[in-house]
């Protein structure tokens, strides 16, 4: 048996494993007929502070491990197999909590809540991959975080996707990012944790519909590498603007690029910059009016963004279930239909007064039209930033990874002559 598929096997028995432990929770209890009393405290009890630090010296070490192989070692096994550690541990041993991906939500709700007060531990998760990446480029992305390991382990035969797809799929983690910190920040929901698609393969408890959607962006990963990460991890978004400036990060080849251009198609996530030399130039002059055209237009995008979801504030505001509920009383009034759902009965069996619940409403719609333009500002801003750094070229030579998109996965280095030759 060839080692590389090692790896697999070993993420194919994880995954057998933690069915079969599912399993034996699934049946009915049997009935007793002496008289016996299932205990009262049927729940596992909260993990334990020290464990918890545990988990962030794990996280630590992990990163440090990510870092010394992908920069100095440069070795692609060896991130596979911290890859298959990773989704053992905080996969389906912490069965994917506390993750760097939902502290987001932990940050956002107690920046604009003084009634919340985060835990540290999802603080230091929220906090330490960000600085790892800011000094080393995305090495948590590289074999840390169990959501992408789980993706870099199925990804056999990488499919590049034409570059105008992939330029719109990938504003749609920019989109998730804002309605996730939008809701959260409003004490609404934590839309990361709600429809993590691989939470409910980690834990095997989920609704189908998750569990079915994380086994198809496992099938689609075959083709088209970690389909999660590039086009919706909102955490994945501060790690590559966290990334571009990154003291220290991986090089495609241990020396200095002889630009025999082998490596150019072999990342699947388009994350190699060519040598600027067989670029073909564009004539300055245009290239400078665009960019100044762009540059004024950021203004308008960031003021458009703030507009739009202002006036969208009513209707983002309808995830919480007090504002739908109201909708839904008030409809019962204005055409007679009477309500029958679940929330209206119980409202109307609790006896409180349709003023109160409008009120309330009122006040949460309120609540939205404050955020919502901060939320659409932002992605006016990152339009803007993104048309503007289109127009921009630095000069370099030889190939270089982009330092935002790369997940510092090593998939390169095979493809260096230099590096065959050491």
């Amino acid at each position: 048996m060839k080692r590389k598929y090692i790896p697999y096997i070993i993420l194919l028995l994880l995954i057998c494993w933690h069915t079969v432990l599912y399993a034996q929770d699934r049946f009915p209890r049997p009935e007793f007929e002496s008289g016996y009393v299932y205990p009262t405290d049927q729940l596992a009890l909260q993990r334990a502070q020290g464990w918890q630090y545990v988990d962030v010296a794990v996280l630590i070490l992990a990163l440090s491990a990510a870092v010394w192989l992908a920069i100095y070692k440069r070795s692609r096994e060896g991130l596979v197999w911290l890859s298959v550690f990773s989704l053992a541990y905080f996969g389906f041993y912490r069965e994917g909590c506390i993750c760097a991906v939902g502290s987001v939500q932990n940050v956002a709700l107690a920046l604009f809540n003084n009634g919340y007060s985060i835990p540290l531990t999802a603080l230091l998760f929220f906090i330490i991959p960000l600085l790892f990446a800011l000094a080393f480029g995305r090495v948590f992305c590289a074999g840390v975080c169990p959501l992408g390991a789980i993706q870099e382990l199925t990804g056999f035969i990488p499919v590049k996707l034409p570059k105008p797809v992939e330029s719109i799929m990938a504003a749609v983690p920019f989109i998730y990012l804002t309605a996730a910190v939008l809701f959260a920040a409003t004490g609404n929901q934590f839309i990361i944790c709600r429809y993590d698609p691989f939470v409910g393969i980690f834990r095997l408890n989920a609704t189908y519909t998750m569990i079915i959607f994380g086994a198809l962006l496992l099938l689609a990963g075959i083709f088209i590498n970690r389909p999660y990460c590039r086009y919706l991890c909102p955490y994945g978004v501060l790690l590559s603007i966290f990334s571009r400036f990154a003291g220290k990060h991986l090089s495609i080849t241990p020396a200095e690029c002889t630009e025999c251009r082998l490596c150019e198609e072999a990342c699947p996530y388009d994350a190699i910059l060519p040598s600027i030399s067989i670029i073909s130039s564009e004539n300055p002059g245009k290239a400078r009016k665009r960019f100044i055209i762009y540059l004024l237009l950021i203004p308008f995008f960031t003021a458009a963004g703030a507009l739009v979801f202002y006036n969208l504030a009513p209707s983002l505001a309808s995830i919480n279930r007090d504002v739908r509920l109201a909708k839904e009383i008030r409809n019962e009034k204005v055409t007679g239909v009477e309500a029958v759902s679940k929330a209206a009965v119980a409202f109307k069996e609790a006896g409180k007064t349709e003023k109160e619940l409008f009120a309330g409403e009122m006040k949460i719609i309120e609540r939205f039209r404050k955020a919502s333009p901060w939320a659409g500002a932002f992605l006016g801003l990152s339009l803007g930033i993104s048309l503007v750094s289109l127009t921009t070229k630095r000069s370099r030579i030889g190939y270089k990874p982009h330092q935002g998109k790369c997940y510092s996965c090593g998939r390169c280095f095979k493809y260096c002559p230099v590096e065959v030759k050491n």
